[in-house]
């Protein structure tokens, strides 16, 4: 199964409120992705394909999907790879800026069967509700249940054919884009809440996607192609989605170094390795990021790759993002595994 390249046709454009569907004018939109109208009603093209948990037999990865709360619709997707040993749990949260996205997009089917395969862990892949018809929290609130259900079917011993192979003691919270923002806001959730048998050691933060009134320098500077995965303009527009009514950029959940946030300090925090990417308008966001957390006396890993965008690892087909995907994987691989 390929991975996805963006078609130049389905450049990222934005609008606000000059197509019209029916006599309903749209609100916000970012060409090829969504499309939100004044009355609320929401379109999501199909720009990528939605595939069943199957993988190919020579990779060794067993898939399931799993329903976690039936009245949300939440549910998951298990990658369990063949092993001797237990293997780490890595909890992943996908992309799009939080209004976007699957579990079961073949970019992410594809990249996660990959990753769970070379880097020897147990996946499972959250797909949470979103945005703008389930703004922030939601999706951290979604977050929160999938661990605590987790929980729940380990001490039940229900599920044998994932946890028999699990390490319980060894649980990682990971994602990419807003997955990864939602990754981080989950940890900070958890940290009053009992989730024996299950023992957190870390957090993998893939390009996260957190934003601010005041630009970067790349967020200004960076000059991106029609195809890239994320534009300044389709940023603001996923965070005016996504965020409480009646706030902004530097609210914390976008911003977590504003003057509205908890202090680094005195946040409890796990491990952290961040994967920043060269080209992307984030890497400057990411980076001083990474520098409060070390400042915090947190644990931080950071990583940068160069020559490649925003979500390279799944939308990219060339053969320098194939390159820098196979060094991430090795980098998560010994994160986890450590």
């Amino acid at each position: 199964m390929a991975t996805i390249a963006m078609d130049p046709s389905l450049s990222l454009q934005i609008g606000r409120g000059s197509n019209q569907h029916g006599a309903v004018p749209v609100k916000e939109e970012i060409q090829g992705l969504i499309k939100v109208y004044k009355d609320g009603h929401v379109e999501r093209p199909q720009i990528v394909p939605y595939v069943t948990p199957a993988l190919p037999p020579e990779l060794g990865v067993t898939t399931k999907d799993f329903v976690i709360d039936n009245f949300t619709n939440v549910w998951a997707r298990f990658y369990v790879p063949k092993s001797n040993w237990k293997l780490p749990l890595v909890v992943y949260f996908h992309g799009g800026g939080f209004c976007a996205g699957s579990a079961a997009w073949s970019c992410y089917h594809e990249f996660l069967g990959k990753l769970a395969a070379k880097a020897g862990c147990l996946i499972v892949s959250i797909n949470y509700r979103l945005a703008p018809e389930n703004p922030l929290p939601a999706a951290y609130e979604d977050g929160v249940k999938c661990l605590m259900w987790l929980k729940q079917e380990a001490l039940k011993g229900s599920s044998e054919w994932w946890s028999k192979q699990c390490n319980l003691c060894s649980v990682f919270l990971a994602g990419d884009s807003a997955g990864a923002n939602i990754a981080h806001n989950v940890t900070t959730r958890l940290n009053s809440k009992n989730l024996y048998p299950l023992t957190l050691k870390g957090t993998i933060l893939i390009q996260p996607f957190f934003g601010g009134e005041a630009r970067t320098n790349s967020e200004k500077n960076m000059v991106q192609s029609p195809r890239s995965a994320l534009s300044l303009p389709a940023s603001d527009t996923y965070w005016r989605l996504a965020l409480p009514c009646g706030t902004n950029r530097d609210h914390p959940w976008c911003n977590p170094l504003g003057k509205g946030s908890a202090k680094m300090e005195e946040m409890k925090l796990l491990p952290t390795l961040v994967c920043i990417s060269e080209m992307d308008i984030l890497r400057d966001r990411n980076l001083e990021f990474c520098a409060a957390l070390g400042k915090a006396g947190k644990k931080v890993e950071r990583v940068l790759y160069k020559g490649v965008g925003h979500a390279f690892q799944v939308l990219s087909k060339s053969r320098l993002s194939q390159s820098r995907t196979n060094e991430m994987i090795a980098r998560v691989k010994a994160f986890v595994n450590r």
